[in-house]
């Protein structure tokens, strides 16, 4: 089997990064700065409640974004039936549970069934539900889900490699532990060959060092 594998492209889409909350969210941090012991009048935190908002509003962005918007027009017609690999797919996102960053690579591949897209839309298709509050297992699920159903291909596969700033600088403080999460769909679950060539081109480098 021919298996194209490319390298992630930058991924920018216009969406709003502000959060339309009329100044309330930046409030909120200002009440947050009382309650942790701090002064949010003096100098160095003036402007901190206004920068956590267009902060927060950046992170969160894909809430504000579908996964049509990431696509545009770029789903074409075509015979090519060998897996397409886009690989080491930078991603960054925020756990629900502690409002921490947890961040890594993300593989995702498919097998076409007569429609391919765009290489360039599977790292936005990343950023869409990354830009969220999330656990890494619903992400994994929801990349898988997303090109299943826009491409109908013969099969789907995607794996996640993060690291989790909630276990490092908090609770077990475990700075070097890794999480890995993967969702395979169509050929990639039933075919054990297809299954494990996917997830030796995704690591045979090694992710993440």
């Amino acid at each position: 089997m021919s298996i194209p594998v490319f390298p992630a492209r930058e991924s920018t889409v216009a969406v709003p990064d502000e959060l339309a909350t009329g100044g309330r969210y930046a409030e909120l941090v200002r009440e947050q700065l009382r309650l942790v012991g701090e002064n949010p009048e003096r100098q160095g935190l003036l402007k901190t409640p206004e920068r956590v908002e267009r902060a927060m509003g950046f992170l969160t962005r894909g809430y504000r974004q579908t996964v049509d918007d990431a696509l545009g027009d770029a789903v074409f017609d075509e015979e090519h039936d060998n897996m397409v690999i886009v690989k080491d797919i930078e991603m960054y996102s925020l756990c629900e549970h502690h409002l921490l960053p947890f961040f890594g690579k993300v593989h995702v591949a498919y097998i076409p069934n007569g429609r391919i897209v765009g290489l360039s839309k599977l790292p936005r298709i990343v950023d869409v539900f990354a830009r969220r509050l999330q656990v890494q297992e619903r992400l994994t699920d929801q990349i898988a889900g997303a090109l299943e159903d826009v491409l109908r291909p013969q099969g789907v596969g995607v794996v996640i490699e993060a690291m989790h700033l909630c276990m490092m600088m908090r609770g077990v403080e475990k700075q070097n532990s890794k999480t890995l999460t993967s969702a395979m769909r169509g050929v990639f679950m039933d075919d054990v060959g297809t299954r494990e060539e996917f997830l030796r081109l995704c690591h045979g480098n090694g992710v993440l060092g």
